[in-house]
């Protein structure tokens, strides 16, 4: 694998390797963030009567092909801080979850080492159906980046729940006015143009793919969660970053960020005014993010049932199909069976863009 000697900026003056909840942002970045999950939870709250009990009905009918229930409080371990997509979509899936089954849900932020630090609590848990990883891609990809020894196939998959589109590229606008002046900039400057990521994680395969299929060399930064990709693009120390368009939308409506490119092979419903990597001469379609439950290995049948009459409940609910349109997120039901064909196709892909960078 490429190995990559990342620079040291913000290791001293900024010390943006953030605890789990992101507790060393900017006042301000935290208070945004912050206030998005808040506004999310209380509107959802406020209209959610009838959609509950229209919602508990139908979990109900299908709570019957499990013969399990949960006898406690069901932890959701998040590789990642609060505030970010990842974050958003399970306190989400939780207030829905609980308005269904009557169960309760605890969301558990657990960033760090591209992940493992939450996959591994949950490798070690008791596979009684009460503490379950949620997240996108990040076991293949530690895996593949040789962070971790284990794929998806060392845990039991359950249903996914959401999806998002491969992360876009973001700048300062006024530092640069689209792709191509990026794009030139680096070329004229080998290795000085910093851009964050987290080292072995999702977007890290995606910069050093960027980089080959751009022709050009960047410095990248490792600088941990997407709250932290955030703190580093507004306080001018990177130059860019990789983002879901919900960790984004409030700072580009403020004319401090500017996504220049998207990696899938169509326009984003989201974000209909950018344009792909693709119409722009960069030949480069990335995975996109598909949020899923992993759970410990030798989960019981009746586990994962459960969780799939859940989860197709939740999803088919038009009340938190409308809070994660709101929240740039979109709903996505796939059963356990497809999620770990997903995840297969998934792993398959990072091993063929980590070979194809090698070097």
């Amino acid at each position: 694998m490429k190995k990559r000697i990342l620079s040291a900026v913000l290791a001293g003056g900024m010390a943006l390797s953030l605890a789990a909840c992101g507790s060393s942002q900017p006042a301000e970045t935290k208070a945004q963030e912050t206030k998005a999950a808040e506004t999310t939870a209380a509107a959802a709250a406020a209209e959610t009567t009838a959609a509950a009990a229209e919602t508990t009905a139908a979990s109900g009918d299908a709570a019957a092909s499990s013969d399990w229930t949960p006898s406690g409080p069901i932890s959701l371990v998040l590789p990642a801080g609060a505030g970010g997509d990842t974050d958003l979509s399970a306190r989400i899936f939780a207030q829905y979850a609980k308005e269904a089954t009557g169960a309760d849900f605890v969301v558990v932020n657990a960033s760090g080492a591209s992940g493992s630090v939450a996959a591994n609590q949950v490798l070690s848990s008791a596979n009684d159906g009460l503490t379950v990883l949620y997240g996108h891609n990040l076991v293949n990809v530690a895996n593949v980046a040789g962070i971790t020894d284990y794929d998806y196939t060392a845990f039991t998959l359950g249903p996914t729940f959401a999806k998002n589109d491969a992360q876009g590229l973001y700048v300062n606008p006024e530092k640069y006015a689209d792709l191509n002046a990026f794009l030139d900039a680096a070329k004229a400057n080998p290795g000085a143009l910093k851009a964050c990521t987290e080292v072995g994680a999702y977007t890290y395969y995606e910069f050093l793919k960027f980089e080959q299929v751009a022709g050009i060399d960047l410095d990248l930064v490792d600088v941990g969660s997407n709250s932290d990709k955030v703190t580093a693009m507004l306080s001018g120390q990177v130059d860019m970053m990789p983002g879901a368009f919900v960790n984004t939308k409030d700072y580009i409506d403020a004319g401090q960020f500017l996504c220049v490119g998207i990696p899938t092979e169509e326009r984003s419903e989201l974000m209909p005014d950018v344009p792909t990597l693709k119409e722009q001469g960069i030949d480069l379609v990335y995975p996109d993010c598909d949020y899923s439950f992993y759970f410990p290995a030798g989960t019981d049948a009746s586990v994962i049932a459960w969780f799939e009459n859940t989860t197709k409940a939740v999803v088919d609910n038009e009340k938190c199909k409308e809070d994660l349109k709101n929240m740039q997120i979109n709903p996505y039901y796939l059963s356990a069976a497809d999620s770990e064909a997903n995840d297969k196709a998934y792993l398959e892909t990072f091993k063929e863009i980590a070979a194809s960078v090698e070097g």
